[in-house]
């Protein structure tokens, strides 16, 4: 007869989460910390420093406009015309723009080639100036892989990044500049390597035959899943004995047995070390749906469980969850009543946002799912925050997904960043990097900070392919080229905070100006609303607001791929090709 310690059958177990791209100068907006105003508009300090600004005080500025050709006959960052700019309005809530960021090829502030903590603290300045405020940051806990998603100590910084020091030092840091920190909780598996499992192996290995485990003697048996016999594929025996242990996504990950009273003492623990000690304010929770394969109760049990802890730890705690499925799916998890699952039915190649930009999804259609979005998630949990997201570190590329076509990657960026909830943006998204293939070495490149200077370039995963093309030029360039990809991500992100309707606003379909690749929205939060009109084709299209809900509203900001102007004349909106328009 089989017999198992864990949480399946027969187991023992024992009671007891831009600044500013200002396409316009003139502005007469400055951060607290921005002390000096520089020759490019592009390029300066305005930060979530003015937070709680009331939306009463928003203002808009016409002709704020400046001119000037750039080395090449290429336009500076500083030539680019753009005629509305509002007071930035950040509200201090878990709605945020978020940065994820794989430390290991970030940013090398030693020059040994491995991006760490501190690289990452030398670019806050750049995260905060791109407008986002919070950062999810990859596992940085001691592993003995370059991706550290498998857990030797749960009370540590992986020495190749640093120490436990720097990590207090970033915090700070990200704090003085209001970003939230949100780091990666690995708790569905630890590494092979890890204490509790090589404790629990040596004291099975060393049981007289025919001998159960005595959780008194060594209670980490209980933290893991072992059996006598092996139950399918994904259980690997432990050598030198006639047991076997769960591990469904290698043999180098054993699976925890979150049932146990043990180990959930345990990770609270653990969790009041990061959250009160080290200052984060939130978690990402890994593979959240293999908690218990194909249980979605107990894994939303358990997400509710770790959640409504840390909650006790800092009410303001946020967290988001993998749950790599359909929209049904991630609807189902938010019965966990914890805030956010990353919205998977938006994102990757054949995404609704990646689709909605390359045509192949209607802008009628893209609104449509933010309403469906909108409703369904709600019923689950009132409380949701959507967290969208177009790629991450598991996924290729943005730019192999729409063949690199820098129009088309903006419209995708366009679109993410008008809906609602915590938008997360994947490292060197916002400068067009690419992929190759299927290997996650390849999705996990080093960042391109300049394309002549490499100062702080990191080598990137020692099993990367070296010769990966990008299209695209580095950070540097891209700051000095008005209508690069960059500078476009960074508009987007500066309309989000200067209206946080985007983000939190109920959403209301404007029918009569909704069809094919035009669509039309308003999103009214607390007593204010605005419009959001859509041009997802590549044609310029005229929308007529008289007799809309959108006919008294004037241009609030817009988005555009190269400088075209967005014009309304009485009740005309003129939308150039592959557009988005902010009203109020």
């Amino acid at each position: 007869m089989q017999k198992r310690f864990g949480k399946r059958p027969l187991g023992i177990v024992m009671a007891a989460v831009m600044a500013a791209q200002l396409c316009a100068c003139g502005s007469t907006q400055k951060s607290d910390l921005q002390e000096t105003e520089t020759s490019s508009a592009l390029t300066g300090e305005e930060s979530s420093a003015v937070e709680g600004t009331s939306g009463e005080g928003q203002t808009e500025t016409p002709d704020a406009t400046v001119s000037g050709d750039g080395e090449d006959g290429a336009e500076s960052a500083a030539a680019i015309q753009y005629d509305y700019e509002q007071e930035l309005n950040i509200i201090d809530d878990n709605y945020r723009n978020y940065y994820e960021i794989f430390v290991y090829s970030f940013y090398d502030s030693d020059g040994d080639g491995i991006g760490d903590l501190n690289g990452v603290t030398e670019k806050l300045d750049y995260v905060r100036d791109m407008g986002f405020n919070g950062i999810w940051l990859m596992p940085v806990m001691q592993s003995p892989t370059y991706h550290k998603y498998d857990v030797i100590d749960y009370y540590s910084i992986d020495k190749e990044y640093g120490t436990v020091e720097d990590f207090q030092k970033l915090v700070e840091e990200c704090h003085k500049r209001d970003i939230n920190v949100v780091i990666d909780f690995v708790i569905n598996h630890s590494s092979s390597e890890n204490q509790w499992f090589v404790e629990a192996c040596d004291y099975l290995k060393a049981l007289p035959e025919g001998q159960e485990p005595d959780l008194a003697e060594c209670p980490y048996v209980d933290y893991y899943h072992f059996a006598k016999e092996q139950v399918n594929k994904d259980y690997y025996q432990v050598d030198g004995s006639e047991w076997y242990y769960e591990g469904v996504f290698w043999s180098g990950m054993p699976d925890l047995n979150l049932a146990s009273e043990a180990l959930r003492t345990e990770l609270e623990d653990i969790s009041r070390f990061w959250v009160d000690d080290m200052g984060v304010d939130g978690f990402r929770m890994d593979a959240a749906m293999h908690f218990e394969e194909n249980d979605i109760t107990f894994n939303t049990e358990t997400l509710n469980w770790l959640y409504s802890f840390c909650k006790g730890l800092n009410p303001d705690f946020y967290m988001v969850s993998e749950v790599w499925a359909g929209k049904a799916v991630i609807e189902n998890y938010y019965a966990s009543m914890t805030p956010s699952m990353f919205n998977f039915d938006a994102a990757d190649a054949e995404g609704k946002l990646i689709k909605a930009a390359r045509g192949n999804y209607s802008a009628a259609n893209f609104v449509e799912s933010m309403v469906g979005y909108q409703q369904d998630y709600a019923e689950k949990n009132p409380d949701y925050i959507d967290a969208p997201f177009i790629t991450n570190h598991d996924m290729g590329r943005v730019a192999n997904a729409l063949v690199k076509d820098a129009n088309n990657m903006k419209m995708a960026g366009g679109l993410l960043m008008t809906m609602n909830g915590s938008p997360f943006v994947y490292y060197g998204e916002e400068i067009g990097m690419s992929s190759s293939g299927q290997k996650d070495e390849n999705k996990r490149l080093p960042m391109i900070w300049s394309d002549s200077d490499t100062t702080g370039m990191t080598n990137g995963p020692l099993d990367a392919d070296k010769d990966v093309a990008f299209a695209f030029a580095g950070v540097e360039q891209q700051l000095d080229d008005s209508y690069s990809i960059l500078n476009y991500y960074k508009r987007a992100v500066r309309l989000r905070n200067e209206n946080p309707e985007i983000a939190r606003g109920q959403i209301a379909i404007v029918e009569a100006l909704t069809e094919g690749n035009q669509a039309a929205i308003t999103k009214t939060y607390e007593d204010s609303t605005i419009g959001i009109v859509y041009n997802t084709s590549d044609d310029m299209l005229t929308v007529e607001l008289a007799g809309t809900e959108l006919a008294d509203m004037a241009i609030r900001g817009y988005l555009t791929l190269n400088g075209e102007v967005v014009e309304l004349t009485e009740s005309a909106l003129s939308m150039p090709a592959k557009s988005i328009c902010i009203l109020k």
